[in-house]
């Protein structure tokens, strides 16, 4: 029989320090994609022009940061 010894460590997640937010944005009709920008508002106001241009109204937003796992100690 084999004996396993378990250890439980506890960690904690962060945003990796001197990064920013990305925000982005597709429209669900077509292919259209907005730039992405480390403000979400310029994205935004390119989907609402996007929405006056075509009439297409929904849209994929995402948000995104690199994290950082270390132990909590």
């Amino acid at each position: 029989m084999t004996r396993s010894v378990m250890r439980y460590v506890k960690h904690r997640i962060t945003q990796q320090p001197d990064t920013w937010l990305t925000f982005a944005a597709e429209c669900m009709t077509c292919d259209w994609k907005a730039k992405s920008s480390t403000d979400g508002a310029p994205v935004d106001v390119e989907c609402m022009t996007h929405t006056g241009r075509t009439g297409h109204a929904t849209f994929r937003r995402s948000c995104t940061s690199l994290a950082l796992v270390e132990r909590a100690e």
